[in-house]
């Protein structure tokens, strides 16, 4: 069985591969089957990513009833934020907002009165 791995990792098995051994980068890319191109790719840390959480944070504690539906919309429509649902959303999940469970609401059943 072949295992799939995602090429963030391939990229960094390909790193260390160049730093031990006499390889090139075109060799190393070839055999870890990745683009040059994504080699030498370095992702974005935006600061944006950390005032979107800290947004979340703040509604969801603030607002515990809201879901993630309802943090978008606020933050779309009365923030005035015009970042992108999917993005919004990785974060949230990021964060584990995600997972707050409501408990069970069971009703309370009166006993019965014993018979005469």
């Amino acid at each position: 069985m072949k295992k799939v791995v995602r090429p963030s990792h391939r990229r960094e098995m390909a790193k260390k591969a160049i730093q031990k051994g006499r390889l090139n980068i075109r060799q190393v890319c070839e055999a870890f089957t990745i683009s040059r191109t994504c080699y030498r790719y370095k992702p974005k840390l935006s600061e944006e990513n950390t005032r979107i959480a800290g947004w979340l944070v703040r509604l969801c504690t603030e607002q515990r009833s809201w879901g993630f539906g309802l943090c978008f919309l606020y933050l779309r429509n009365i923030k005035g934020f015009g970042w992108n649902h999917k993005r919004v959303y990785r974060i949230y999940c990021e964060q584990k907002l995600n997972l707050r469970i409501k408990p069970k609401r069971r009703m309370v059943r009166e006993k019965p009165e014993p018979f005469c």
